[in-house]
């Protein structure tokens, strides 16, 4: 047995509440509509997430559901290759590709992690990461996940990642999706906080709610080396100025948007 989270809003409320639930590090979210003609947002935060974990940012209603797990893993069966860019793709572990030549592919399982690469905020920040990454740079990912921006700035030449998130199941799943990817010996991943981490990172990325990078700012400062790269994305395009202020003195240098959502890179 598997543990749903369900949650159920207005029909207006239901991309709010998605975005939420992405957020916290769900990797697939199916929308139903109950007998009142509510919708009912179905997800996981994993069988071990409690109350704590279920962070929203209005009061809906919300409970755990126990379901089979052949019917927890029915969104596998449609998963497919997300395409990045035209030579990078995020792939399925177990979904078949020939892979193009020329074409760099990243292998994910994501389990009970956020990190498919198929949402706009990962694939973001994807491409900020590849466009800053450069030969023995050290980067470090906050809220890491599946490990999928660690492991891709690896593959793209980083030295080394190190990765970080509150979800106990980040660790063993960001540890084999590097082992899967040829990067085992160059990723790192940890449940640490962010405020106990020590040293500092030429990149570090925060693909993770605006509430969150705001609470994180100090520490996302400190961890930064002086002339260093910080890319923030979870945020939107209309509405993360007040992240921006948090982050001061540091400067924007790019900004990248897709479906409502934006990556910004400050330096």
């Amino acid at each position: 047995m598997t543990r749903q989270l369900v949650v159920t809003v207005p029909a207006v409320d239901a991309e709010l509440a998605s975005d939420a639930l992405w957020g916290l590090g769900v990797v697939a979210v199916e929308e139903r509509v109950d007998v009142d003609g509510e919708t009912e947002l179905w997800t996981s935060l994993g069988d071990e997430a409690t109350a704590a974990d279920v962070r929203l940012p209005q009061p809906w209603p919300w409970r755990f559901v126990e379901v089979d797990d052949a019917v927890a893993e029915t969104w596998r069966q449609f998963a497919q290759p997300v395409w990045v860019e035209a030579d990078l793709v995020v792939c399925p572990a177990w979904v078949p590709f020939d892979e193009p030549a020329g074409v760099v592919v990243l292998r994910i399982e994501p389990g009970a992690t956020f990190g498919m690469g198929d949402h706009p905020t990962t694939m973001l920040s994807m491409r900020a990461l590849r466009r800053l990454v450069h030969m023995g740079c050290t980067v470090l990912d906050v809220g890491c996940g599946s490990g999928v921006l660690a492991i891709g700035a690896c593959v793209f030449g980083a030295q080394g990642a190190v990765g970080i998130d509150i979800a106990p199941a980040a660790v063993p799943v960001t540890t084999a999706n590097a082992l899967a990817n040829g990067v085992a010996s160059r990723v790192g991943v940890s449940t640490t906080d962010l405020a106990d981490l020590d040293g500092t990172y030429d990149l570090v990325v925060a693909n993770i709610l605006a509430p969150a990078l705001i609470a994180l700012s100090a520490d996302l400062l400190r961890v930064l080396a002086p002339g260093g790269s910080l890319v923030i994305s979870g945020i939107l395009a209309e509405a993360h100025a007040h992240v921006l202020s948090a982050l001061a003195p540091l400067r924007v240098v790019a900004t990248d948007e897709l479906d409502g959502w934006v990556a910004v890179t400050l330096r």
